[in-house]
């Protein structure tokens, strides 16, 4: 998922104008961050909390607050790096978005649509953790997919 983020957020976006060409390509790639970076906030509280060696035995439903606000923090962070480049070197990171040419309504969007891929994530992951013993969606997939395609995996 990272790799096609960078591949669609650089080649897509910049190479190919795809930020220009389509206005809803922005908001796809801001909705899949938050995603990618729940993810990543959800796993680096998650692993803790399974590694013995630390004694640290975290709520569910703080591993998804934490999930939430990493991925709000970093999408933050980026909004602030897109307004430097763009006061320092004169760069137009943050577009002019439904007749605001200060970019103000781009960077709060921005937040915004990071913010609903976090909670998506942040919910799974709570939901995940409240019900360990129940299969998550991937797995009941995956092992559907198995049964389904006995060739396959048989030795």
């Amino acid at each position: 998922m990272a790799i096609g983020f960078v591949f669609a957020s650089l080649f897509l976006g910049e190479v190919r104008d795809y930020y220009t060409r389509f206005w809803w390509w922005d908001i796809a790639l801001h909705i899949s961050s938050g995603v990618l970076l729940g993810i990543l906030g959800f796993l680096l509280v998650h692993i803790m909390n399974e590694v013995e060696r630390i004694e640290v035995h975290m709520k569910p439903g703080f591993v998804a607050f934490f999930a939430f606000l990493f991925a709000l923090g970093v999408g933050a962070l980026w909004e602030i790096f897109e307004f430097t480049m763009d006061s320092l070197f004169g760069m137009n990171m943050q577009k002019a978005m439904l007749e605001d040419p200060s970019g103000l309504t781009d960077t709060m969007w921005d937040l915004i649509v990071d913010a609903l891929g976090a909670l998506v994530i942040s919910l799974l992951g709570w939901r995940y953790l409240r019900n360990p013993q129940q299969a998550s969606y991937l797995e009941r997939w995956i092992g559907g997919f198995v049964e389904r395609n006995p060739r396959f995996f048989s030795r």
